[in-house]
């Protein structure tokens, strides 16, 4: 979900999806209701409220941000589903990807659905479980409002020469610079919590971090390479969450 910030700019090459993007997309397909699927078996129960409220939260967020590039940016699909072989990324982003975009996820609905199997968390009160509700609301908004103003908003750190990237002021990049990795921060923490898991909280602490690693590297990668994101960073002081960092 890499959060390379651009101006909302009318696409200059109308590119959809070729034959040689859609194993990309299958994957995508597969690994969404992979996650959901993966905290049901480990939960061994579909009898679980807050489970489902997840997944409705996860798979609409994902596909809603999916649509609104399609429509107001579709070569953004293009671009996603050829990160594998995308030139021009940053080494360190390749591992940062695979933790962050697969790894976490996977590892925190996994230990949640065991919690809530095994019971190693005893109930925890309704306040922290709305608290996680919020967080991954507000999460899972920021992200999608993101890549829905966000034309370069790649799966990988690379500066996007080859489609005229820009620097942002739009949308929620008014506020901070990095708000699709501020909205993953937020899910990560909120998730553990909807789902009553105090020790689904490791893995979502140690993905948090990567998180924060991810956002270190590629406003690097901007300082240095992209016209214009120097001046932008004195204007928008904070990379994930104001008055913080």
């Amino acid at each position: 979900m890499t959060d390379l910030s651009p101006n909302a700019v009318e696409p200059q090459d109308r590119q959809f999806l070729s034959a040689s993007d859609w194993p990309a997309l299958v994957g995508f397909l597969v690994f969404l209701f992979l996650i959901p699927t993966l905290l049901f078996i480990a939960a061994g129960t579909v009898r679980w409220l807050a489970a489902w409220l997840y997944t409705a939260l996860y798979i609409g967020a994902a596909l809603s941000g999916r649509v609104a590039a399609f429509f107001r940016h579709p070569d953004l699909l293009a671009e996603r589903a050829r990160f594998a072989r995308a030139e021009g990324t940053e080494p360190a982003d390749r591992a940062m990807v695979a933790v962050v975009g697969i790894l976490g996820p996977l590892t925190i609905v996994l230990v949640a659905g065991l919690d809530h199997r095994l019971g190693w968390t005893p109930p925890i009160p309704g306040a922290l479980s709305a608290l996680g509700l919020a967080l991954v609301v507000l999460g899972y908004g920021l992200g999608t409002w993101a890549m829905a103003v966000n034309r370069f908003f790649s799966a990988v750190v690379r500066i996007q020469k080859d489609r005229g990237h820009t620097v942002v002021t739009d949308g929620p990049y008014q506020l901070v610079r990095h708000p699709a990795y501020a909205g993953a921060l937020l899910a990560s923490i909120g998730v553990p919590l909807l789902l009553g898991s105090v020790w689904s909280l490791v893995p979502s602490l140690l993905m948090a971090a990567a998180l924060m690693a991810r956002t270190r590297v590629e406003d690097l990668t901007l300082m240095r390479e992209l016209e214009g994101y120097p001046e932008y960073a004195e204007q928008v002081r904070y990379r994930l969450f104001p008055l913080v960092w």
